[in-house]
Formats: structure tokens, C-alpha cells, sequence
């Protein structure tokens, strides 16, 4: 990153991407990325507007990674299979990349959201809750449940809230998955 001549906004993102996941997504700046990447913070001005531009740009790249992944693992699967595939996608990208994860959960613009990886992510979402025969309004809860629980489960695991006690965390996780086939295969009545 020190040649000047090789700066560029997609550079510069992924640079910032990797020290989000050294030092954590919110200690990312434009000043930061500089001293990290040993060149003036002007310099980076002219790729970059402010470090509210860097982290939008960190959270579209994550919602694209992980969109990416989900869509690799959904490939071919439904019901249950799709759950789960969907459920690792999300706790393994947020163990792979915690900066990134966190990222992805950075509120955007209406204008960014609109164009990001994040409505792919809510039409497989949608798409694997049809396996489960729920349609509208049904839909939009279900998929606001998952990613509750899907966000919840991993954040609570990451900061080591339940490194504490038995039983291993993947057995509760194979366990809380179990309990979401249910719930969808039994959705409540209105």
C-alpha cells in the first residue's frame, strides 16, 4: 500500500477491511488507514470523502463477501439443510472476519442499503423461507426472527458470553437451528 500510484477507492476499502478486522470496525478511520498504510491522509482524500465514506464502503464489501458465501451455500439446498447452511454462512464469516461482520451491521443510507448486497441477502432469506410455506406478511417477521437470532447468537458468542459453561457452543448451536426448523415448519396463526 506505501506506492501512492497504487491507490484506489476498491484498494483503499479492502485495506480498511483488513484493519477493521485487526483492530475492530469502529476504530477505523481515514487516519488510521493512513498511519497504518504509511502515506499521508491527504493522500487518501482524493480516493476517499471522510471515514464515514471508508466504513459505508467496509460494510457494502462485507454484505457482498457474505452474500457471496450464502449464495455458494444455498446452492441446491432447502428446509433445513438451507438453515443451517445460511445460519454457518453468518457465524462463520463473523469468526473469519470480525471487523467485516461487524461492519455488515453498520446502518447505511437508504440510497446505499437500496443498492447493496443486503437485498440479496433478504431474497434468499425469502427464498428459503418459501421451503417453509410462509408467505407475506409471515415472511418479513421470519426473516427479521433469523436475523435476530442469527446476529444475536454470534455476537453473544464472539464477546464470550458463553465460553463460560457447558455445553460447547456448537451444540447449542445445532440445538437453537433445531428449534428454528420447528418454529418455521410450525409457524403460528395470525
Amino acid at each position: 500500500m506505501a506506492a501512492r500510484a497504487g491507490l484506489t477507492a476498491e484498494r483503499l476499502t479492502r485495506a480498511g477491511a483488513e484493519l477493521a478486522d485487526e483492530v475492530g470496525f469502529d476504530r477505523v478511520t481515514v487516519s488510521e488507514l493512513a498511519r497504518r498504510s504509511d502515506v499521508k491522509v491527504a493522500s487518501l482524500y482524493s480516493h476517499l470523502r471522510n471515514s464515514e465514506d471508508l466504513r459505508t464502503r467496509i460494510a457494502l464489501l462485507a454484505l457482498e463477501e457474505m452474500a457471496d458465501r450464502a449464495a455458494d451455500a444455498l446452492a441446491g439446498r432447502a428446509g433445513k439443510d438451507a438453515l443451517t447452511a445460511l445460519a454457518d454462512v453468518y457465524r462463520d464469516y463473523a469468526r473469519e472476519h470480525p471487523g467485516r461482520y461487524a461492519a455488515a451491521q453498520y446502518r447505511l443510507s437508504p440510497e446505499a442499503a437500496a443498492g447493496s448486497a443486503g437485498v440479496r441477502h433478504a431474497r434468499m432469506t425469502r427464498a428459503l423461507l418459501r421451503g417453509y410455506d410462509l408467505a407475506e406478511p409471515e415472511q418479513t417477521h421470519a426473516v427479521r426472527l433469523l436475523g435476530s437470532v442469527f446476529h444475536g447468537y454470534v455476537s453473544i458468542e464472539m464477546g464470550g458470553g458463553f465460553s463460560h459453561s457447558a455445553p460447547d457452543t456448537q451444540e447449542t448451536w445445532t440445538r437453537v437451528l433445531d428449534a428454528l426448523d420447528a418454529l418455521l415448519r410450525n409457524w403460528p396463526a395470525p
